[in-house]
């Protein structure tokens, strides 16, 4: 940091409000810290809210992410297919399963998977695996067009599993996300729309997904099953109760939420209109957008050393700031499984260029000000 510092501006901050801390104290002083009555209070909101039959509440997207994939059968001989622009979990839980990993690149507009190159990895590898999935990412919570995902994916028969770990609420043609693949994840770490701390949940409308899911989550236990029996292989990725009702607290102001994180990046976008720098664009299709994260890109010939130096410049004044995303094809385990540059040009294109500004629910507007003062200053400092 320097050493005028003016102020400091996180990159995200929870809003948390009086009535969360009241029923967080309420789990805390009734002694029930573990599979009480939040945790099935919190499942049915979120049931409630995106439209599915049930809600499974675990330790995190990922765990979320990882009971969907294994309940589905996935494993060796089977192949998921993902986009690179994501976070790593996304890819990681095929390997959990031993199962093999084919990227696929984005598109420029929305960062989302890039639809012909999904349709042209799908025909490259018809036929060499038992069974293809999709893992499917709304990225930043803008909704893929899922219109022509579900018409790839029915022609050539993939299942789809649907990563809105950082959607919830958002729609595409009315429907919310989460609901468009056989079972859905949504995650709440601290910078997501609500917070449970740490927390995830899966939503589906199919049976045995959600037989073995709860079951799973909670050591293998089927459903009425004895403290020490197990009809599955399980995990412990049980919720605790202080974090679903910090979770069912916060449900019920979601859409107040929402609106609020809307007014935030309209703000943005009418701030830098006028600026060389590229504003995230939401596309006709979705008819409600929930912003996790607002993510901007710098101009060509921007690069990563360039982009790293108006990061640090806008650390030194105080503007929290983060690259978002690092391929995943690019990261350590993938390269040995024999990934590398120059294999999804898009990707590794805009990651380079990508930065990550201040941005919650309660962000100010002076605050939002200062921060796209600053971001400007740095883009005419190095961007020649």
């Amino acid at each position: 940091m320097g050493d005028n510092l003016e102020r400091t501006i996180p990159l995200s901050n929870p809003q948390i409000s009086g009535n969360d801390i009241e029923v967080v104290v309420e789990v805390l002083k009734s002694g029930r810290l573990s599979i009480g009555k939040y945790t099935k209070m919190f499942e049915d909101s979120i049931a409630n809210y995106v439209g599915a039959k049930y809600a499974i509440a675990v330790s995190s997207g990922t765990s979320a992410l990882h009971l969907i994939i294994k309940s589905l059968g996935f494993g060796k001989g089977d192949l998921l297919i993902v986009p690179s622009f994501t976070f790593i979990a996304s890819a990681n839980v095929a390997l959990y399963e031993g199962g093999s990993v084919e990227f696929v690149d984005i598109e420029p507009e929305t960062l989302n998977m890039d639809i012909e190159h999904f349709e042209q990895v799908v025909e490259k590898n018809a036929g060499k695996y038992r069974s293809m999935f999709l893992m499917a990412v709304d990225v930043f919570g803008h909704p893929l067009d899922w219109d022509s995902v579900v018409n790839v994916c029915k022609k050539y028969d993939v299942k789809i599993i649907e990563d809105s770990c950082e959607a919830l609420g958002s729609e595409y043609k009315g429907r919310k996300v989460g609901t468009f693949g056989l079972g859905g994840a949504f995650a709440f770490y601290p910078n997501k729309q609500i917070t449970t701390g740490e927390g995830g949940i899966i939503v589906t409308d199919n049976d045995e997904i959600f037989k073995l899911s709860a079951a799973m989550r909670n050591q293998g236990r089927g459903e009425g099953q004895g403290w020490l029996s197990h009809d599955y292989i399980g995990y412990n990725y049980r919720i605790d109760e202080m974090s679903a009702a910090l979770g069912w607290s916060q449900m019920k102001r979601i859409d107040t939420i929402i609106d609020k994180r809307n007014t935030v990046a309209k703000r943005y976008e009418e701030l830098l209109k006028d600026t060389s720098i590229e504003t995230p664009k939401v596309m006709d299709y979705v008819t409600k957008m929930s912003w996790f994260v607002y993510v901007v890109r710098l101009p060509k010939p921007a690069d990563k050393s360039i982009r790293d130096k108006v990061m640090k410049y806008l650390e030194e004044k105080g503007v929290q700031c983060r690259n978002y995303f690092s391929p995943v094809h690019l990261q350590k385990p993938y390269r040995e499984l024999g990934w590398s540059e120059g294999t999804l040009p898009v990707t590794e294109d805009i990651s380079k260029r990508t930065i990550a500004i201040p941005f919650y629910t309660d962000l100010g507007k002076e605050d939002q000000e200062y921060v796209a003062e600053n971001l400007r200053k740095a883009v005419e400092i190095f961007i020649k």
